[in-house]
């Protein structure tokens, strides 16, 4: 049985849905940032860097969300929430994915914790500024490929890993100040259908996500 470290409304979200999705026996490990408990020689010992998630599998131990995700995805490929290896539309999932991933995220992760990389206030507050204009540029990306096809979901017709790990995102932006990704109109209906999915309503519920839910 799969074993996924998590904390409520972080990165792990996108694995927790995944999994519910899949409909896969899975245990899940309370490792609350809020406590610091992913800080714990415990947990560290599984994920040196000290993030949120880390998945087991058997004697397998995997962090960075992107590849437990492709490696939940490749492990259950019958239910084809990845397209195929080695056709053209597997490779318009992985550029999608690693831009959530490697850009989107990035820059996301830079907004919330600008105090990483300064140490006046001051110039956090303009890292923070930069941070929040920088993702509002991407999520104009993300409004282009959800109008380019006429499919509900990221990558047209198919829901998709991208779906879930698009959202996760997304959700992150619920509190900017101005415009947020939910203010996008196709990206707003696509959200819609997101959370009226059963296996999403699961996680909200179990992690107990409190308004806004995006």
């Amino acid at each position: 049985m799969y074993q996924l470290y998590y904390s409520p409304s972080t990165a792990s979200m996108a694995p927790h849905i995944l999994l519910e999705e899949l409909q896969q026996p899975f245990e899940l490990v309370l490792t609350d940032t809020a406590t610091a408990s992913h800080k714990t020689a415990e947990y560290l010992k599984l994920n040196p860097n000290g993030l949120i998630p880390t998945l087991v599998d058997g004697d397998l131990v995997l962090f960075e969300t992107a590849a437990i995700c492709l490696h939940l995805c490749d492990q259950h490929a019958e239910k084809g929430l990845m397209p195929a290896v080695g056709t053209a539309q597997r490779g318009e999932a992985y550029k999608w994915l690693f831009w959530l991933s490697a850009t989107l995220q990035s820059s996301l992760i830079l907004y919330f914790y600008p105090q990483r990389w300064v140490t006046a206030e001051q110039s956090a507050a303009e890292v923070k500024a930069n941070a929040q204009a920088k993702v509002l540029s991407l999520l104009e990306q993300l409004e282009q490929q959800m109008a380019s096809h006429c499919g509900h979901w990221f990558l047209g017709e198919e829901f998709s890993l991208l779906d879930i790990y698009a959202m996760m995102l997304c959700r992150w932006t619920r509190n900017f100040s101005g415009k947020k990704a939910r203010d996008f109109p196709f990206i707003a209906l696509w959200l819609q259908r997101m959370l009226a999915r059963p296996a999403v309503q699961k996680v909200y519920a179990k992690e107990n996500i409190q308004p806004p839910l995006v």
